[in-house]
């Protein structure tokens, strides 16, 4: 048997059986496809998927067993190539990352200036998206590095790292009722309309579960991802916004320049921690471990290592 092969089983199951959509990732025919699968099925002795006439409904038995081995040994051809461009060619690359808006927005734009002086002839991919998007594509291996605030521990197959912890904070127009506040309350936001994240992105479960456990109701009018359109919606009076604080740490000119004002809301809703993943087992390259570090400078190579270590265990 051979990789191509083997990819051809992995993606089968990663494209929920359509073999016309795996032909199309790997860049070859559907009928090519069929033959790759049944000839491993054939070397092995085994049916790896079940079907219904010639299309793939699932995996038998045996097919569950033997996906995982495939996941390795494909992971293992990946480190092998990656140890090999380490070695040949140590500060020069591709390093893909999937993040957030907030983050590739707000956080990342200083790490990666820097990373470039160290590193300047590693191309950047940065991948914007939802966090659960950000998990799959590491995952899949076509993200090297997920930064995200939410979900990223949740996936045992990734390894994932606490980097920094923020807060939220609160956005009004200036001469806004709430400034007039000695200490602001969830009873007194509640009474306004909000403007805040999508379910899922930058902490928004953290305020939700905020308001639950008050037994308040909340009026959200609008959601979005980027701070910069929730700031801009609260400038035109449509709620008070609830943003992270690195977006305004990073953008006070823009707010000043809106009319807007902040509050702190750091002793109404519980703190975040922004997390830094990569796959279980996968290789990392020198400049990776780098990039880790200039993000997480807490971090050092020999805890990311032993951390490696002590997933795959």
């Amino acid at each position: 048997m051979n990789f191509q092969q083997l990819r051809s089983i992995r993606e089968a199951c990663r494209c929920g059986y359509n073999l016309t959509e795996v032909a199309n990732v790997l860049y070859t025919s559907q009928p090519g496809v069929s033959r790759q699968i049944r000839e491993v099925e054939e070397e092995l002795g085994v049916d790896i998927f079940e079907r219904n006439g010639k299309r793939l409904t699932g995996l038998t038995e045996p097919g569950k067993g033997i996906l995982p081995i495939i996941e390795r040994l494909l992971l293992e051809a990946e480190n092998l190539r990656q140890a090999g461009n380490d070695y040949s060619d140590q500060a020069r690359g591709t390093l893909a990352i999937a993040t957030t808006h907030t983050q590739a927005r707000y956080v990342l734009p200083k790490v990666v200036q820097q990373f470039r002086l160290a590193f300047p002839e590693v191309r950047i991919a940065l991948q914007q998206s939802a966090p659960e998007h950000i998990a799959e594509w590491v995952l899949s291996g076509k993200a090297d590095i997920g930064i995200a605030t939410e979900g990223l521990s949740a996936f045992k197959d990734l390894v994932s790292f606490p980097c920094y912890e923020w807060n939220h904070v609160v956005v009004v127009p200036d001469g806004h009722l709430l400034l007039a506040k000695p200490q602001l309350s969830l009873e007194d936001l509640a009474k306004f309309p909000l403007i805040t994240y999508d379910l899922g992105f930058t902490g928004r479960g953290h305020i939700d579960e905020a308001f639950k456990q008050a037994g308040l109701r909340t009026d959200i009018v609008l959601t979005a991802m980027d701070s910069d359109v929730i700031q801009q919606y609260v400038a035109l009076g449509l709620g008070v916004g609830l943003v992270a604080s690195m977006a305004i740490e990073t953008g006070n000119e823009n707010q000043r320049a809106q009319g807007l004002r902040t509050i702190s809301a750091s002793h109404l809703f519980q703190s975040n921690v922004t997390r830094l993943a990569v796959r279980r087992g996968a290789y990392l390259r020198a400049y990776t471990y780098d990039f880790i570090q200039k993000f997480a400078p807490s971090l050092s190579r020999e805890e990311i290592r032993a951390a490696l270590v002590e997933q795959e265990a």
